[in-house]
C-alpha cells in the first residue's frame, strides 16, 4: 500500500492520536485538545476516516467491547507510522520553503 500519499489535516490528527489505543470519543476529543478547538472532528467524518485508513492498513482495532455497542479502540500500524513520517517530512519540507519567503524580504 502506498505510503507516500499527502494526507489531509483530519488524517494526520487521527494517525496521532492513534499512537496509543484509542476509540472514537477519544480520538474526537484528543484532537481537539491538540489544536487547541479548532480541529473538531464530526462523527461522520471520524468513522469515514477510520474506514479508509483501516482499508490501507495504516490503523487496526486493537479492542472491541461487545458489552458496550461494540466500542472499539483503534492503534496505528507500522504501515500507518511509515505514512505519518512521510507526512512530517512533507510538511517540514514546505516550512522550510516557506521561511524562504519570509527572509526574502
Amino acid at each position: 500500500m502506498n505510503t507516500d500519499i499527502p494526507l489531509t489535516e483530519a488524517f494526520y490528527y487521527i494517525l496521532l492520536a492513534l499512537r496509543k489505543p484509542n476509540h472514537g470519543y477519544g480520538i474526537i476529543q484528543e484532537v481537539e485538545g491538540l489544536t487547541k478547538g479548532r480541529v473538531q472532528l464530526g462523527a461522520g467524518t471520524l468513522y469515514g476516516a477510520l474506514q479508509t485508513l483501516e482499508k490501507r492498513s495504516w490503523i487496526k482495532i486493537y479492542s472491541e467491547d461487545d458489552s458496550s455497542r461494540k466500542k472499539k479502540e483503534y492503534l496505528i500500524t507500522p504501515l500507518g507510522k511509515e505514512a505519518f513520517a512521510k507526512e512530517v517530512t512533507r510538511l517540514g519540507e514546505l516550512l522550510e520553503n516557506g521561511k524562504l519567503m519570509n527572509s526574502a524580504d
